[in-house]
């Protein structure tokens, strides 16, 4: 039998395996959004929730804040006086049963509405008197800057207050499920926004000098309570100013002083608490506590 050649046959063209083409690559981890809004990402989207808000108020040459909290329900008094207005003169005597009594709900709503909507007056000119007051300590760096949670109500009468005087405000806005849009008042550049709830809340408490709280709802009792307990606890300084504006509200949905009374804070601990009832008085205690303990500025943001 003949020896077999060692010669290899080449295959047949058909046999032949495709020429592969150049690939584009990846795209690189900071590109790729299916990877950044991934669980394992997670650490990546909170460390980015600190630093663009520590490069936006640094760029912005903020020194510190006044953050000012309250309801996001309570309107401007043209909105609830116009409501109540309308309301008032609708004509319901041909209405049946259920449409009178539901017209008669709407009216008392739209009533308390419009008692309510002192405190966005009231909000707004304290933020004003605030602003012309710090506006007038220099803007190198801009000090007790008005910082709000960036929606309606109280926290828009706050950027209101600050724009009419002149000066620039903060928002710090959250992402809800249901449609939610900054409130037009505050300054573009400060405008902030998150997913995260308690990145926001690092940066309400960071920079903050003093908490002003107006008559609110959950969220805005979820603020105090936070504030009050890092305050309590030692982790905000003990010169730090917490303001409760307008006793008659607070007084009748919280009771600090059966708090004390049962043990549960001493009196001490209530003193961290300070109140106001008008804007003249809620202005001087916060100059006063604001000349007093926080003229020196803190070297947070000016250290990067």
């Amino acid at each position: 039998m003949p020896p077999r050649s060692s010669k290899v046959r080449p295959r047949p063209q058909h046999e032949l395996k495709p020429k592969l083409k150049p690939q584009h690559a990846p795209k690189a981890p900071h590109e790729d959004q299916e990877f950044l809004q991934s669980t394992p990402a997670r650490p990546l989207r909170i460390m980015a929730e600190y630093l663009q808000p520590l490069m936006q108020l640094k760029k912005e040459n903020i020194g510190d804040t006044i953050v000012i909290f309250g309801s996001a329900r309570i309107e401007s008094r043209e909105t609830a006086l116009a409501r109540y207005t309308r309301l008032k003169k609708q004509k319901t005597a041909k209405l049946g049963a259920k449409a009178r009594a539901a017209h008669r709900l709407s009216l008392s709503n739209a009533k308390s509405a419009l008692e309510m909507s002192r405190y966005y007056e009231e909000a707004r000119e304290l933020s004003h008197k605030i602003t012309s007051w710090a506006s007038s300590l220099g803007p190198k760096p801009r000090r007790f800057v008005i910082c709000s949670g960036g929606g309606p109500g109280i926290m828009e009468a706050a950027n209101r207050g600050a724009y009419e005087a002149g000066g620039k405000s903060i928002g710090l806005s959250i992402e809800l499920p249901h449609e939610q849009f900054s409130n037009p008042y505050i300054s573009p550049e400060l405008s902030l926004n998150f997913h995260y709830f308690f990145m926001r809340k690092l940066w309400f408490a960071q920079i903050a000098k003093a908490l002003i709280v107006f008559p609110g709802g959950f969220g805005t009792m979820d603020e105090l309570w936070e504030m009050m307990t890092l305050l309590q606890t030692g982790k905000l300084s003990k010169n730090n100013m917490i303001l409760i504006y307008g006793r008659r509200y607070w007084e009748q949905v919280l009771n600090f002083r059966a708090m004390v009374r049962w043990g549960m804070i001493n009196p001490e601990e209530y003193k961290l608490i300070q109140f106001a009832d008008t804007v003249d008085e809620a202005f001087e205690k916060i100059r006063t506590d604001m000349e007093k303990y926080h003229m020196e500025v803190d070297p947070f943001l000016q250290a990067y």
